[in-house]
């Protein structure tokens, strides 16, 4: 029997339905030394599916007897192909398949178009994450961020509201009720280590004292971690430290000396956050920011938006990207007026 609900649905092993989807009771069920076996042969059914898809399982007591139930929901990597026929030992031709009230079918033509544009709608900082847990959220962080947010709130309202209920006012979970998922951009922003949901969320500065060319091998590195604001100002409190100087110029004839620095601290800023607004999470590498007599690089893997063409990149013309990788981590940083908004 299928039950479809919103995000997801359910496939229970063991229970029919009648003519009008409704279980029959009391139910089949299935003998329990046939359930691992199963099991067993769902792994090699689910890595049939591309990209692999591991639903939910668990065995529940129905009527006496024991039910299956294989619990779906909704993917972060959909739309996801099934081969047509998933017991056949050769390969056969994929499908996308769709459900349409209580069958499953083919999509095709618009459907399918909307069925792929599904995940690029979703930007990765939206998507839930089955990992995060509430206790994973730092209520210091949280707050913090709402004290200088002018006009929330919810800043007074942290010590005595339900955590779940400010990320809910926040619109910081996903899915539907009986699978409420924390997003992405929360432990982005309010987890003392995103890092254990998002590998590689860092910021690695290597210094290359004589360039990185002329003497490769002397150099120093520094690791910042913890959640995008923490980086961000840990990476610019050390480039203020070690990497900008002011030179003071004596003018003959005149009381005042021109003042300047290296480098502009407002475009040092702007590139710090640029680089983990528009990085992608989903690629394991850290940002690198690697400083040189001669300058300053970044790399931010996995570069620009494929939405650039690498035309107007060769024509050095202004560049916009059709779309952010991180919209609404970029909503937080604008907020804390630690970017622009255009």
């Amino acid at each position: 029997m299928i039950l479809t609900t919103l995000g997801g649905g359910y496939i229970l092993v063991g229970v029919d339905s009648d003519d009008a989807g409704m279980a029959i009771r009391p139910v089949e069920g299935i003998p329990i030394e046939k359930i691992d076996g199963i099991l067993q042969d769902m792994v090699g059914y689910n890595n049939k599916l591309s990209p692999c898809y591991m639903p939910r399982t668990s065995v529940e007591e129905l009527d006496g007897r024991q039910v299956l139930v294989i619990w779906c929901p909704a993917g972060i990597n959909r739309p996801y192909s099934v081969p047509e026929n998933v017991t056949a030992k050769s390969g056969s031709k994929e499908y996308f398949c769709i459900r349409s009230g209580t069958s499953s079918i083919i999509a095709n033509g618009e459907v399918l178009d909307e069925l792929r544009e599904l995940a690029s709608r979703v930007p990765f900082d939206e998507r839930g994450n089955d990992d995060i847990q509430l206790e994973d959220i730092s209520l210091v962080l949280l707050r913090d961020y709402l004290v200088k947010v002018v006009g929330s709130r919810l800043a007074d309202q942290v010590a005595t509201m339900l955590l779940s209920k400010i990320l809910d006012q926040m619109e910081l979970y996903t899915g539907p009720k009986e699978n409420r998922l924390i997003r992405n951009v929360a432990a982005m922003m309010f987890c003392e280590n995103p890092s254990k949901f998002l590998p590689y969320t860092q910021i690695d500065v290597v210094t290359f004292t004589n360039g990185k060319i002329k003497d490769p091998n002397n150099f120093t590195e520094v690791r910042f971690k913890g959640s995008v604001p923490q980086m961000i100002k840990q990476t610019m409190g050390y480039i203020k430290s070690n990497v900008l100087k002011e030179h003071v110029r004596k003018v003959s004839g005149r009381q005042e000396a021109d003042r300047f620095w290296n480098y502009p601290y407002d475009a040092i800023e702007e590139a710090v956050v640029n680089s983990v607004y528009h990085r992608d999470f989903m690629q394991h590498e850290p940002i690198e920011r690697t400083i040189e007599p001669s300058g300053i690089s970044i790399l931010n893997c996995p570069g620009p938006d494929r939405s650039i063409p690498k035309v107007d990149i060769e024509r050095g013309d202004m560049l916009k990207s059709r779309r952010y990788r991180n919209r609404r981590l970029g909503d937080f940083l604008k907020e804390l007026d630690s970017t622009e908004g255009r």
